[in-house]
């Protein structure tokens, strides 16, 4: 089973290039995220024309997360993180599909630091983890996969300098990332890495794709009960260099049967 993550940003804006990638690469599950739309606006059938149904929630004009499965539709959805029932924000969604429960989120940046918006990142990661850990509780095969927002280590990002104002790096950030992996999930890509080097964003400004001045910020984690199916993982960094692309290229894990 292939299951991919894709930050979209718009998903209007990418729909040629998301069903030219589903179609070339063919992943089981695709979650994405940033959709920028509303639940009405959500071009479902395109998708249904080429085999994948769709699950989503979404918010007008930012945010917005989506899972497609192909085949099979996705089972048990459920939307939002729990844990603040004032928390209008499309971030979080969930399914089972084929047995595994998948998550699929996209964590608040941040920015500025210190403010409000990095207090309500850190206020999420400790309801993420709390969901997480309910995972755990379970036993049953789960991937939380998405955009956290979150460069994990110093070789995860192309230049430490540049980067160390910014809520992707700060320590908090960072000890609530590792508190995650802490509790028992597998960083895929990482475990697949350890040296580094691997980029799944690079900005629009400043030649950043140009010069491959890139991080990591997209993250497949695994419970114990998938970790142990782990057969690859990586990054399909030639989508970022495509017309009209995301700034994002998708990344994808495969576990064995």
């Amino acid at each position: 089973m292939k299951i991919a993550s894709f930050n979209i940003n718009g998903i209007k804006a990418r729909l040629p290039r998301l069903k030219e990638w589903l179609s070339e690469t063919r992943p089981s599950v695709a979650c994405l995220q940033e959709i920028k739309t509303q639940d009405e606006g959500f071009p479902a059938s395109e998708f249904e024309e080429i085999g994948y149904h769709a699950a989503w929630h979404g918010q007008k004009s930012f945010n917005g997360v989506a899972i497609l499965t192909d085949g099979e539709a996705p089972q048990d959805v459920s939307k939002g993180l729990p844990g603040d029932q004032e928390d209008e924000q499309a971030r979080f969604i969930e399914c089972t599909y084929r047995g595994v429960r998948v998550v699929n989120l996209y964590l608040p940046n941040g920015n500025p630091h210190p403010g409000p918006k990095f207090d309500y990142k850190l206020a999420w990661m400790e309801r993420l983890r709390a969901r997480m850990q309910e995972l755990l509780a379970s036993e049953q095969p789960a991937v939380v996969v998405g955009d956290f927002n979150v460069i994990p280590h110093d070789r995860d990002v192309w230049s430490v300098c540049a980067m160390a104002n910014d809520a992707l790096m700060q320590p908090e950030s960072r000890d609530a990332y590792f508190r995650l992996l802490g509790d028992g999930w597998t960083d895929a890509i990482d475990t697949l890495n350890p040296r580094g080097g691997v980029w799944t964003f690079w900005d629009y400004q400043a030649g950043a794709w140009q010069r491959d001045h890139g991080f990591r910020i997209d993250h497949l984690l695994l419970s114990p009960e998938t970790a142990d199916r782990l057969a690859a993982a990586g990054v399909d960094k030639e989508y970022r260099g495509r017309e009209k692309a995301s700034d994002h290229a998708p990344v994808w894990v495969e576990l064995r049967s």
